[in-house]
C-alpha cells in the first residue's frame, strides 16, 4: 500500500509527495508537528498540515531570507531570527564573519527539539557559541527591544494561530525601534499568486515605518505555486545600490551576486501589486 502526504495550499489546489515513513508527530501547545520521509524531497517538517521545509529544496528559502540582508547591511553584527526553529536561516547568518551573535527567537521549543533529532543538516548551526536561544514569544520580545540588532528576519509560517501578529504593522513598527540606526528587516511574505493581499498589506505595514522597502522574490519549490516574495525594509542601505564587488562569495547553492540583484526585478504581475 502507498501511502502520500498531501497539502491543501487553497481550498482548490495542493501538492502531494509519496511518503516512506512517519518519523515523528507531536501536538505541542501551539501547532500539530510532524516530520515525515518523502521519496521526492527527503525528509519534511509539517507544521498544522503545511510545509516548512524539505531536505531537497529547503536552501533556497534560508538564503534568500538571510543574505541579500546581510549583505545588503555594512557591518552586520547582532542578528535575530523569529520563528525558524529548524535552524535553516541561523545557518546562513553565521555565513557571514562580520556576525557575532545570531538570536533564535521561537516560540515552539519542539520545533528546536525535532529539528535538532531529524534535520541535522538544516538545524545543525544551533549548536554554534554564536547562537543564543530564546523560548519566547517573538512578537513580545520584539515590543521589548530597542536599537539592538543590526538585522531582524521574521521566518514565519503561515499567518494562522500564533503567527498572525507577526505579519501586522504594529510588529514592523516595533522592529524599526528594536534595529540599530542602519538596521534592516526582512520578512516572508507569501506567494505572489496566492497571497497578494497580504503582500499589500505587508508592504504597507513595513513601509509606513521603513523609508526603504523592497519586494523581492525566489523559487521555493514545494511553497505554494513555487514563487515565493520576501519584504525587505530598511533604515538607509537600499539592496541595489550595494556594489558588486561588496557582495561575497558565500558557500551556497541559489545565492549569488546575479542573483542578488536579479530578485529585486519583479514580474510585471508582482510589481503591480506595490507599485502604485
Amino acid at each position: 500500500m502507498e501511502l502520500w502526504y498531501t497539502e491543501k495550499q487553497t481550498p482548490n489546489y495542493g501538492i502531494t509527495a509519496k511518503i516512506k515513513e512517519t518519523l515523528y508527530t507531536a501536538t505541542t501547545p501551539f501547532q500539530e508537528l510532524a516530520v515525515i520521509d518523502t521519496v521526492e524531497f527527503g525528509r519534511m517538517l509539517v507544521l498544522d498540515g503545511m510545509v516548512q521545509t524539505t531536505i531537497r529544496d529547503e536552501f533556497v528559502y534560508h538564503e534568500m531570507i538571510a543574505h541579500p540582508a546581510l549583505t545588503a547591511h555594512p557591518n552586520p553584527k547582532k542578528v535575530a531570527v523569529i520563528g525558524g526553529g529548524d535552524g535553516g536561516v541561523i545557518r546562513e547568518v553565521l555565513k557571514h564573519p562580520s556576525v557575532e551573535t545570531a538570536v533564535l527567537v521561537e516560540i515552539d521549543e519542539e520545533v528546536i527539539r525535532a529539528s535538532q533529532k531529524y534535520l541535522p543538516e538544516i538545524a545543525g548551526a544551533l549548536q554554534d557559541p554564536r547562537v543564543e536561544i530564546l523560548v519566547t514569544d517573538g512578537i513580545q520580545h520584539i515590543r521589548d527591544t530597542k536599537d539592538e540588532y543590526d538585522v531582524i528576519l521574521v521566518d514565519s509560517t503561515e499567518p494562522v494561530g500564533a503567527a498572525v501578529g507577526l505579519f501586522s504593522e504594529s510588529f514592523y513598527a516595533n522592529i524599526y525601534e528594536a534595529l540599530t540606526a542602519d538596521g534592516i528587516l526582512v520578512a516572508q511574505t507569501e506567494s505572489p499568486l496566492f497571497n497578494q493581499q497580504l503582500i499589500q498589506a505587508s508592504f504597507a505595514g513595513i513601509q509606513k515605518s521603513f523609508p526603504i522597502t523592497r519586494l523581492y522574490v525566489a523559487t521555493v519549490f514545494t511553497y505554494p505555486s513555487g514563487l515565493w516574495s520576501f519584504t525587505m525594509g530598511s533604515k538607509k542601505v537600499c539592496p541595489l545600490e550595494v556594489e558588486r564587488e561588496d557582495i561575497p562569495a558565500l558557500d551556497t547553492k541559489y545565492y549569488n551576486r546575479a542573483v542578488h540583484y536579479g530578485a529585486f526585478q519583479l514580474p510585471n504581475f508582482v510589481k503591480e501589486l506595490v507599485v502604485p
